[in-house]
């Protein structure tokens, strides 16, 4: 055991959390989301999972170490609803106040186009996959 980690985080989720360098991009994906494809192609090249938690709770066990690069605009994201790119689902909304406790402040995330965000998926370093059920529970975080 070690104190002060969050228990959810496990050893290949955070073995790659501390691999990662200022800028590089983590998703963390629902159980729609084509993760074991997309992870594929990513730097680590295979998929890690954080099964049986929602999309927040994976959230904020990360945010528990990972610093977000809050000096650029798209620190953090949402996959976009399609057809409706300003709503925010409920899984959205509970992500975004994981961000704001982690950061101190309200700090939104911007909204990433569907394909627009498997193409930056595919580009990142790592994909997390989460125990999330309802759609759009899809997220990319740019580690600080």
């Amino acid at each position: 055991m070690l104190k002060g980690i969050d228990h959810r985080l496990n050893a290949e989720v955070l073995g790659a959390l501390r691999a990662m360098g200022h800028g590089d991009v983590l998703i963390l994906a629902d159980t729609n989301f084509p993760s074991d494809s997309v992870a594929r192609a990513t730097v680590t090249g295979q998929l890690l999972r954080m099964d049986n938690l929602t999309a927040a709770e994976a959230a904020e066990a990360i945010l528990s170490v990972l610093p977000l690069d809050t000096f650029v605009p798209d620190f953090a994201g949402r996959m976009e609803v399609v057809g409706a790119p300003s709503d925010v689902p409920p899984v959205q909304a509970e992500v975004q106040a994981a961000i704001n406790a982690a950061e101190g402040a309200d700090r939104p995330m911007i909204s990433i186009e569907r394909f627009a965000f498997y193409d930056m998926a595919r580009q990142a370093y790592a994909v997390v996959q989460t125990g999330e059920r309802r759609f759009y529970g899809c997220f990319m975080f740019r580690k600080g």
